[in-house]
């Protein structure tokens, strides 16, 4: 699974909720005080949804978020590649609320080690050829459910409803068209979300001796 590559990238996939954002921050986190800014970063898919200011609210609010087309999918693989070429970049930043990207960018640099988490980045050929670790979060959809109601009534303040009826409509039907058929495309699968120590503490053994090459 080691490459001599000067950048290693790492996407870390699976359904909404099921653990990858917490598994790629856990990680990015822990690791961070070690191998410092300059050793790792973290990029969320999250940060390329399309930039919707044109659009009315209620037409945002319709958006099938589930979707690749969603995605600015182009502007991250562009992003990857100028990283990996050891240039800088400036990444979107998305609101949850305004279901749009901000005015405002964050900087980011080249690092040894990039973390890449979100639902469709294998779902992608282009971001496919990105990658050289590919891991896929496999938590059962009734625990992501759970989760989602969870997460999306108290971190974005929706109701039961909407979340439900997105879920029913787009999430699932998705979910079984793009991100579990992408599931073959992973070099490791990922039981128990993203508080699975086993998990956590292999990957950031493997992230170390790639960080040392």
């Amino acid at each position: 699974m080691t490459q001599l590559s000067e950048t290693t990238v790492i996407a870390i996939t699976g359904a909404s909720a099921s653990g990858k954002s917490l598994l790629a921050e856990t990680i990015y986190y822990e690791l961070l005080p070690e191998l410092g800014s300059d050793g790792i970063s973290l990029i969320k898919e999250d940060a390329y949804y399309r930039d919707q200011s044109h659009l009315t609210m209620n037409d945002r609010l319709n958006t099938n978020y589930d979707h690749p087309k969603a995605f600015e999918h182009e502007l991250l693989n562009t992003h990857l590649t100028s990283l990996i070429a050891q240039q800088s970049i400036d990444c979107p930043i998305y609101c949850y609320k305004t279901h749009t990207r901000t005015s405002e960018t964050i900087k980011i640099k080249p690092t040894k080690i990039i973390l890449v988490e979100g639902i469709l980045l294998l779902s992608n050929s282009q971001l496919r050829h990105c990658f050289d670790i590919k891991v896929y979060m496999d938590t059962p959809l009734d625990i992501c459910l759970i989760r989602r109601i969870e997460r999306d009534t108290k971190e974005r303040e929706r109701s039961l409803e909407s979340i439900t009826n997105q879920y029913l409509t787009t999430v699932r039907p998705m979910y079984y068209q793009f991100i579990e058929p992408s599931k073959v495309w992973a070099d490791i699968l990922i039981t128990r979300g993203g508080k699975n120590r086993m998990a956590i503490e292999m990957l950031k053994a493997e992230i170390r001796q790639l960080h040392r090459l």
